[in-house]
């Protein structure tokens, strides 16, 4: 098991609760957040084991020079996260991976922190599988011209920069975002931000080892066209084979 200690760096600029005699910081809100991030990265990447206890606040806080009150905002966000349960006396302990929120769009960013798990990445596409070729074609039935335009404007931003630059990728996002939004669905709208996530994740991991092996902005082209003509049929086959690609380019690339 790795402690708090070993797993974390960070010096923090923030106040310490009850210390008059060290230097005077801040209240630790800004650093809750990287607190948060680190604990999360170490809990999902395996460092720290489902049952393992957390160090408490006050050994935290004195081990790595940050404040308790960034420490205990950081293992809510963790809490709510469903990561860790924190208990009275029993303090905070790693929960079983089926308690996590998987589709958060943090716990998504911290399993790709490090190298993610196979079997998740696997598990991410056939979520996308199901949802967004159902999502697509109600999309082609229910948009209108503002959600129209917010795709195309996405697909121009993809080609502009790229989808091998953060900005590419940003509008990647944007482009499934838009198709979900043009779902009028408040279910599957929910999903936006875990799609987008899931979707940029994989985009940055395929291009880890090498460049994409292929342009993938010519599939998002045709799910477009799909849902601009209103062809519920078409704009759920093209959606289909975009994922389908998508996984064939991620498999290749864990080959690599």
């Amino acid at each position: 098991m790795k402690t708090a200690g070993e797993a974390l760096e960070i010096v923090d600029q923030g106040e310490d609760e009850g210390a008059e005699s060290r230097p005077r910081r801040g209240t630790g809100r800004r650093l809750h957040g990287a607190i948060a991030h680190k604990l999360g990265a170490a809990i999902v990447s395996g460092e720290y084991a489902p049952g393992d206890r957390l160090e408490g606040e006050v050994a935290f806080s004195e081990t790595l020079n940050v404040s308790r009150s960034a420490y205990r905002e950081a293992v809510q966000v963790l809490v709510a996260k469903g990561l860790v349960e924190s208990r009275t006396k029993a303090g905070t302990r790693v929960l079983p991976r089926n308690r996590w929120n998987l589709l958060d769009p943090d716990v998504l960013a911290w399993a790709f922190t490090g190298e993610p798990d196979i079997e998740f990445i696997r598990n991410l596409f056939e979520l996308r599988q199901i949802v967004e070729p159902a999502a697509a074609s109600l999309a082609a039935q229910r948009r209108d011209r503002d959600d129209l335009k917010s795709m195309k404007t996405a697909l121009t931003a993809m080609r502009k920069h790229s989808l091998a630059t953060e900005a590419g990728r940003a509008a990647d996002r944007d482009f499934h975002n838009a198709l979900l939004q043009a779902t009028r669905n408040e279910a599957v709208v929910a999903l936006s931000a875990s799609i987008g996530a899931a979707v940029s994740w994989t985009t940055q991991f395929k291009q880890r080892a090498r460049a994409l092996p292929r342009n993938p902005i010519p599939d998002h082209v045709r799910v477009y066209d799909a849902i601009a003509a209103g062809d519920a049929a078409a704009a759920a086959e093209a959606m289909r084979t975009l994922v389908d690609l998508a996984l064939e380019d991620t498999r290749s690339a864990m080959q690599a």
